[in-house]
């Protein structure tokens, strides 16, 4: 699993990074990250900004908290179709 660095950090790699004074090897390797690692936060400083498409992690974390949400819907609906399957079972002439 990849090492998780704080966000203040990565909000300064991205913020040097947008400077353009060097290019991103070199500021990845200065800043002693992988350069993939780079690109990807600063595609998600992008998101985050509004100037790239893209789910924002307010709008991801409500997406997530949503589905499981639904999850728990979904589960409690297939109980009470058991049980009304159990019940109207019970209920038919000759038990």
């Amino acid at each position: 699993m990849a090492k998780a660095y704080p966000k203040e950090f990565r909000d300064d790699v991205v913020a040097v990074a947008r400077k353009g004074m060097a290019p991103l090897s070199q500021i990845a390797k200065d800043f002693g990250i992988s350069e993939g690692s780079l690109t990807n936060w600063m595609k998600r400083a992008d998101i985050e900004d509004g100037t790239r498409a893209g789910l924002t992690e307010a709008e991801r974390k409500e997406l997530r908290e949503l589905n499981k949400r639904i999850r728990l819907l979904e589960q409690e609906n297939e109980v009470l179709r058991r049980a009304a399957a159990y019940l109207s079972q019970a209920n038919l002439p000759g038990k």
